[in-house]
């Protein structure tokens, strides 16, 4: 670009001092690209190639190294390493590195998945992320699951703090002290959440979570639940109270999706700042540790940003399904 608008800029008939300054170059650069151009045209703006050794592998050799990773697996082995590849392609282990950091591949890693089943999928998804970025007016729209089974871990030993060199070190052992389990409600236009700990999750728990909803929303607004599709969120007991409270409206997440969750978001939020890397001595410790997050966290709530739309979600999956099953 740079090369270009000297061209350009001396056709026009600006000086070179003029361009010079303007483009932030020396005089002589500015000479040098005016008189590649008039000698060799476009093609002179290119770089000419420079000394050195030629490349040790030519593009066939190269490609064969990447067909041998991407398609196929070692023997005796579930993926390629750096030292595999190389002596199955005749290529040295650290060109092997610089060819996988070049194309991005990385043998080594994985990512996990899980396509839905739910024959309405796309009628969901197009529910859900329609409650995100066009919420209903007059009412609440509320991302609702439970955290179950947190276990109040103490450390056999006293926590080494972090110090400068090295971090904090925990003991890999620990003693129990029961377990809870967080109910949660996030309002996604303001970020806020609506807690409760219980010492099990049945539906009773999640019935009197809902009740506990209901205080809480002002009388005049709708509420819009999305909740995933465990037992306890559909029992006959549940749907007869939602029945009882028109209000109330359920919009469930397809099967094996609850990233469609936002509160999901939320739980990983708590258990990285508050729960992971603590030590409780009761349940009730880690119940009132809870409680002190949520409470410091409504005060600066800010609400998650989301933008991803049906149709680009759709898109991915549509791409996943084609991967799997190469048409």
């Amino acid at each position: 670009m740079l090369r270009a608008e000297i061209v350009l800029a001396s056709a026009d008939g600006e000086t070179s001092t003029s361009i010079a300054r303007r483009v932030g170059v020396s005089m002589p650069t500015v000479g040098k690209w005016r008189m590649r151009f008039l000698e060799s045209g476009l093609l002179g703006l290119y770089d000419e190639h420079r000394p050195g050794r030629p490349r040790s592998h030519n593009d066939e050799k190269v490609a064969h190294l990447l067909q041998t990773v991407l398609e196929s697996a070692p023997d005796h082995a579930t993926h390629w390493s750096v030292r595999r590849a190389g002596q199955a392609t005749g290529i040295s282990k650290s060109s092997v590195q610089r060819y996988f950091q070049a194309f991005g591949i990385k043998p080594h890693r994985t990512k996990s998945f899980k396509l839905s089943t739910d024959p309405y999928f796309v009628e969901k998804v197009r529910d859900i992320v329609g409650l995100y970025l066009n919420p209903p007016e007059h009412a609440v729209v509320l991302c609702v699951d439970e955290k179950s089974q947190i276990q109040a871990l103490e450390r056999t030993q006293p926590v080494l703090p972090m110090g400068l060199g090295y971090v904090e070190g925990v003991t890999h052992d620990y003693f129990r002290h029961g377990t809870t389990t967080l109910f949660a409600a996030l309002d996604i236009a303001n970020g806020t959440v609506l807690t409760d700990c219980k010492p099990r999750h049945r539906h009773q728990e999640f019935l009197a979570f809902l009740k506990k909803i209901n205080k809480s929303v002002p009388a005049e607004l709708d509420v819009h639940v999305i909740a995933d599709n465990y037992g306890t969120h559909k029992h006959p007991k549940v749907w007869m109270w939602l029945a009882d409270h028109s209000r109330f409206t359920m919009h469930y997440t397809p099967t094996y999706s609850s990233w469609l969750n936002q509160v999901e978001r939320w739980f990983g939020h708590i258990s990285e700042k508050a729960i992971r890397r603590g030590s409780f001595r009761s349940a009730k410790e880690l119940v009132s540790k809870i409680e002190q997050f949520v409470s410091h966290y409504n005060e600066h709530a800010r609400p998650f940003v989301w933008t991803a739309t049906a149709d680009s979600i759709l898109g991915k999956v549509k791409k996943i399904c084609q991967l799997i099953c190469g048409t």
